[in-house]
């Protein structure tokens, strides 16, 4: 296979590297091959895909849906970013725990981050552009949170002062959240 997959510290969570060809016309490498990343373990259909660009220091986290619950496909296509997936499965045995990966568009890795797991992700270099492939839609109503510096899973994210949203501000710590808004 042309492409490297490894599970990461936690089951589910996987890091991709995809195969990369290059020569002094640039580079070409699939971004997605739907039997390739079958076969790893990634067999649900993909129905959306986005594209975020953030600043130097911009932190977007930690977010899940509930009734229409994502897994991601995670990939930099400028810029670096840390990303980051929290298990929040209630009666999981890695409920709490965090793994995570630097992913920039120079070494072109990809993150898959299941359905139960928060989201997040900030940005080390002058800015990022970031694309992410979702096995659901985006449900407004259906969004949720957890605080981003939650001391109990015990992030360690590579900034100290982060650049937040209101809402990411005003997110819960894990512990705070009534097990009928966690993903079983």
């Amino acid at each position: 296979m042309d492409v490297n997959i490894k599970q990461l510290t936690i089951p589910g969570v996987l890091l991709i590297e995809p195969k990369c060809f290059e020569d002094s016309r640039g580079y070409f490498m699939e971004t997605f091959h739907q039997q390739k990343y079958q076969t790893a373990g990634i067999d649900q259909a993909f129905v959306q895909d986005n594209h975020s660009h953030s600043s130097r220091g911009v932190l977007r986290g930690l977010h899940y849906q509930l009734k229409h619950p994502q897994g991601k496909l995670i990939y930099a296509v400028t810029g670096t970013i840390f990303d980051v997936a929290v298990d929040i499965r209630k009666g999981s045995p890695t409920y709490g725990q965090w793994t995570g990966a630097e992913l920039s568009a120079k070494n072109k890795r990809q993150i898959y981050v299941p359905q139960g797991f928060a989201h997040g992700f900030v940005v080390l270099s002058e800015s990022a552009d970031i694309i992410y492939k979702c096995t659901d839609l985006y449900a407004p109503g259906d969004e949720y949170g957890v605080l981003w510096s939650d001391p109990d899973i015990g992030i360690d994210w590579p900034v100290e002062n982060p650049i937040l949203s209101q809402k990411d501000i005003e997110n819960p710590k894990l512990n705070q959240i009534s097990e009928s808004y966690l993903p079983g």
